[in-house]
């Protein structure tokens, strides 16, 4: 899909038409910048080049190649997330971070999606994955206060982000607006049985759909819809098999520690209670890989230097933030390019 922003972009015109969203954005990150600051973390800048760009079956990077002095060459990717890098700072001995990170996702354009965006990602050394969702309601009503917004909007719909969340765990969602039993599909081992998913699924299943395919199919159809309406929605507790970088819950091995914050429909931030298991870990991104390769017939490289860190890491949980969609959100935009202040072409 091509951009939907007036071409080109840096005609007066045009730029003045966008230019208040971009001064909302300037004033919210300096904003969110101070909060982080107020609370003692250390802002820090992962470098976007990267032996792997992060191991989701259904993220696709941009590759490029390294070439040193006497001609050898290696393949590196620009990052989807600056995960790996800041989970190796904490390794390092570093206890709260965060970082507005430049990040690229390729095979990516819309509305709300676009090749090159800002996360914004945060890391607690030694914090529950509680402690994230209250800094995420804290974000988003320092956000809206920034720019003086009593509401966040998108496609005339409207949240408080002065309200405090809805918390709701991915099996309630099920039940509560697609009325699917999720969890009867999921083994204690943390295993899915797609048949038993399938046979209650009120979406359309395609013979060659996975377990995931049909979750995210009722997940987009049925469940988004109703997140983050009139106030934020923390969707908790997602099946283990899909949060490969996420620790189960304890007490629960079938869900693990992660969440997702909506607001108007809109996903925008998605944190962990980090998995530091090196066996696991390495076990889920193979699976991710394997489902890759079946899909789009190609896999990223494993990142061993980020599970050898794994071994020293301290428990911590970490958030990632479209920081691109909170600004729109917050200032009224309609698209993201809009709260860009360069766009790609």
């Amino acid at each position: 899909m091509t951009s939907t922003l007036p071409s080109p972009w840096w005609r007066p015109e045009n730029h003045q038409d966008r230019r208040p969203f971009l001064l909302g954005r300037n004033a919210i990150q300096k904003a969110i910048r101070g909060w982080f600051e107020d609370l003692g973390f250390t802002e820090v800048e992962a470098a976007a080049l990267a032996i792997s760009p992060g191991n989701e079956a259904h993220l696709h990077a941009f590759a490029t190649e390294a070439i040193t002095t006497d001609g050898q060459r290696s393949q590196r990717y620009l990052h989807t997330s600056p995960e790996f890098a800041c989970k190796k700072l904490l390794a390092a001995g570093e206890t709260k971070i965060f970082d507005f990170a430049k990040v690229w996702r390729n095979r990516e354009r819309g509305p709300l999606h676009h090749p090159e965006f800002t996360m914004l990602e945060w890391y607690r050394a030694g914090a529950p994955y509680e402690t994230l969702m209250e800094d995420c309601q804290s974000l988003l009503a320092l956000a809206a206060k920034t720019v003086g917004a009593e509401r966040l909007s998108y496609r005339g719909l409207t949240c408080d982000p002065f309200a405090e969340a809805e918390r709701v765990t991915v099996a309630q969602a099920f039940e509560r607006w697609a009325g699917v039993d999720l969890l009867m599909s999921v083994a204690v081992d943390g295993t899915v049985d797609r048949s038993a998913l399938a046979a209650q699924a009120p979406v359309r299943v395609a013979q060659d759909d996975t377990w995931s395919d049909i979750v995210s199919r009722i997940l987009v159809e049925k469940i988004e819809p109703h997140l983050g309406m009139g106030r934020p929605t923390l969707l908790t507790e997602y099946p283990i098999a899909q949060a490969a970088l996420a620790r189960p819950k304890p007490g629960n091995p079938r869900v693990a520690e992660r969440f997702e914050l909506y607001a108007c429909g809109v996903e925008l931030a998605n944190a962990f209670g980090e998995l530091t298991d090196i066996d696991q870990q390495r076990d889920r991104l193979g699976v991710e890989m394997d489902e890759k390769q079946r899909v789009y017939g190609e896999r990223y490289p494993i990142d061993e230097d980020f599970l050898a860190a794994l071994a020293v890491m301290p428990e911590a949980s970490g958030a990632a933030l479209g920081f691109d969609r909170l600004v729109m959100l917050a200032t009224g935009a309609a698209r993201i390019d809009q709260v860009l202040w360069s766009p790609v072409p």
